[in-house]
């Protein structure tokens, strides 16, 4: 593949993959469920989980900066049916979402073209945006730069006027209004009106509502100078979401009263009208359209380099490995799309089957990969620095380590417990934790059974090396040691 993405497309494709319908849209229905301020701490928890799997993840993608990289982090530091599970996992996620985006869009389409229908649009979109990613990676990356410039700039509005608003100060509406302040934070039932236990199921929604910024990783193998840009990317994204998250939620949830939010209307619509802006409901549709269409474009971005990865690796047809000119996987794009045409066809004609079970395995995919995550950054540090590497002379090092990827670890696991008491989310685990282990048992039967009889390493395809420290070797060459010298020391 081609290296031609620099940093601030990748900050602009994480944005994209992460600023879409969930803040849009249900940000009102997250402030309905915690109130207002347990709404604002749940995205705090949030921002801080996503620092956590962030760190990790920037050790990770500098030391194996290559295309669709998740499954390769696991499959090289825990093993390769963990990398093999990983990667199907996520590109079922976007698979799933592919369909999701299309509908949610088209929908929206019909506040201006009531006459057309919903799935003219869903074949319009999806045709524009297989052409996007297969022309190049660069064509990808500045259309998804300016398709998330549009959301940062709304999110960005709404935060310095409706900041502003709160404090009285609203020159576009016709009725002058008082400074409303914080007033709203205290509900007649208190600072916590559903209780602390709004709050806990309110953060296991924010973290899904976080997903898409691991996108850094999976775009690591197409980034210029990646041990410089990742890292870069990295802190960025994160710095980002803190601010334009909470930021967002806080503004929303101090003007518009706890027992008017939901998820009927976009709050940034109530908020906008509330400042006074023309044609606010017009603007938010135009909005979340492009956010919908800009999470599609990064989703089928990450589905073509997972199925590309995973063929290279050996665990996939190896007709998907195939690239046109200009370093583009374009079967595996192919064959993504019609995956997440699958699913669009799916979410009507067996809405309350097959789909259910999409997106449950979807909705737990996200945690079960940014804990693929964690543990792949725990078990690669503790290998490289026992083959012999300077932790000092990494490229990009986690902060506090063993203590963030543990931190993380047991922050997520709480989250896929807390699952369990969730109505609304426990088909989640009914159908992930199969999924997983049908995973599992097929990459055994299918790769590591056969590949044990013969000799053969079945995380690359390679035969196995006399040397038990050569795998580690390699993880130090790429993260920027000389591997050599690790080797010499007892790799």
């Amino acid at each position: 593949m081609q290296r031609s993405m620099g940093a601030r497309h990748l900050i602009m494709i994480a944005l994209g993959g992460v600023i879409g319908s969930g803040l849009f849209l249900s940000s009102g229905y997250t402030i309905s469920q915690a109130g207002p301020l347990g709404a604002v701490i749940a995205y705090g928890i949030g921002a801080v989980v996503v620092w956590l799997v962030m760190a990790c993840l920037g050790e990770l993608a500098v030391a194996y900066p290559v295309s669709g990289a998740f499954h390769i982090y696991a499959a090289r530091a825990i093993g390769p049916a963990t990398g093999f599970t990983t990667a199907w996992l996520y590109w079922l996620c976007w698979v799933v979402a592919l369909g999701s985006e299309f509908t949610a869009a088209g929908i929206l389409m019909q506040r201006w073209f009531p006459g057309v229908e919903v799935w003219v649009w869903c074949l319009v979109f999806a045709a524009a945006l297989f052409a996007i990613n297969a022309i190049s990676a660069r064509v990808f990356g500045e259309t998804e730069f300016w398709f998330s410039l549009i959301k940062v700039a709304a999110i960005i509005a709404l935060i310095v006027l409706g900041g502003a608003a709160i404090f009285g100060f609203t020159p576009f509406s016709a009725e002058p209004h008082p400074a409303v302040l914080f007033e709203n934070f205290s509900t007649p039932a208190g600072l916590f009106p559903t209780g602390l236990g709004g709050v806990l199921v309110t953060a296991l929604a924010v973290f899904y509502a976080f997903s898409g910024s691991e996108l850094v990783g999976v775009a690591a193998g197409e980034t210029l100078d990646p041990a410089r840009n990742i890292p870069r990317a990295l802190r960025s994204t994160v710095l980002r979401l803190v601010i334009f998250f909470i930021g967002a939620i806080t503004v929303i949830a101090a003007l518009v009263p706890y027992e008017k939010t939901g998820v009927t209307d976009s709050p940034f619509v109530t908020v906008f009208e509330y400042i006074g802006i023309p044609y606010a409901a017009d603007i938010m549709n135009f909005v979340i359209i492009t956010a919908l269409l800009s999470a599609g474009n990064s989703g089928l971005f990450s589905c073509a380099r997972m199925l590309f990865s995973l063929a290279e690796e050996g665990h996939a047809p190896r007709a998907l490995t195939r690239l046109t000119r200009r370093g583009i996987p374009l079967v595996a794009l192919s064959v993504s799309m019609v995956g997440g045409l699958a699913s669009l066809i799916s979410s009507v004609a067996a809405a309350e089957t097959v789909y259910l079970v999409l997106v449950s395995i979807a909705g737990f995919a996200v945690v079960a990969v940014w804990m693929s995550i964690v543990a792949s950054l725990f078990f690669h540090r503790r290998a490289f620095v026992r083959a012999g590497g300077d932790v000092a002379s990494l490229g990009y090092r986690t902060p506090l380590f063993p203590f963030v990827p543990i931190l993380a670890f047991v922050l997520l696991a709480i989250s896929m417990i807390g699952v369990a008491f969730d109505p609304n989310q426990v088909a989640a685990l009914y159908f992930g934790i199969p999924f997983v282990g049908l995973c599992y048992l097929y990459f055994w039967w299918r790769h590591g059974r056969r590949r044990s009889e013969r000799g053969v390493d079945a995380t690359t395809g390679a035969a196995s090396s006399s040397s038990p420290g050569a795998d580690v070797a390699n993880a130090v060459a790429g993260s920027g040691v000389d591997a050599s010298a690790a080797q010499r020391q007892g790799a």
